[in-house]
């Protein structure tokens, strides 16, 4: 088996319970492997929400979020599955072929409503996935501003990125 070389980014996961957001940092295993970072939120046992953030080599993010009898899956750029294994693993989860070579068009693959619940509706997270402008890490601050947990995350990416 070869040795993947590692992954740049950083991946969160996100706890709701009892009315209180918690943010910590997942293990870098997250970043490439997708059951990896399923298995390290499925530990996280809370009666609220569970889910993760992953921005990958600022290029493209994930959102997982652990549902009974399975995960709900968003990746902002189905295109990167043709250069990391996590997103060509996101898709095959999704049972969705991987794009042509020559297809340069960015759209997203997965459940844009995975965060409806928690006041992120999908409409709006498309409006953010549509930003091509923007670096992951900015588009994932703006949906944990908008679901309400700006602060602890941006604390976190603070000590993560120093």
């Amino acid at each position: 088996m070869a040795e993947q070389e590692p992954v740049n980014g950083f991946a969160v996961a996100v706890v709701r319970e009892d009315g209180r957001w918690r943010c910590s940092r997942m293990d870098s295993a997250a970043l490439s492997e997708l059951d990896a970072a399923i298995t390290q939120l499925r530990q996280l046992r809370s009666t609220g929400a569970v889910f993760g953030l992953l921005a990958v080599d600022d290029e493209f993010f994930i959102i997982l979020r652990p549902v009974p009898g399975g995960v709900s899956l968003l990746l902002s750029d189905a295109a990167a599955a043709l250069d990391y294994d996590i997103a060509a693993d996101v898709l095959d989860l999704l049972r969705v072929d991987p794009p042509d070579e020559e297809d340069d068009e960015l759209w997203p693959e997965g459940d844009l409503a995975v965060l409806a619940d928690l006041g992120m509706p999908q409409h709006e997270l498309q409006v953010i996935v549509d930003e091509v402008d923007l670096y992951p890490d900015e588009q994932l601050q703006m949906i944990a501003q908008r679901c309400g947990f700006g602060e602890e995350f941006t604390k976190l990416l603070d000590t993560i990125q120093a």
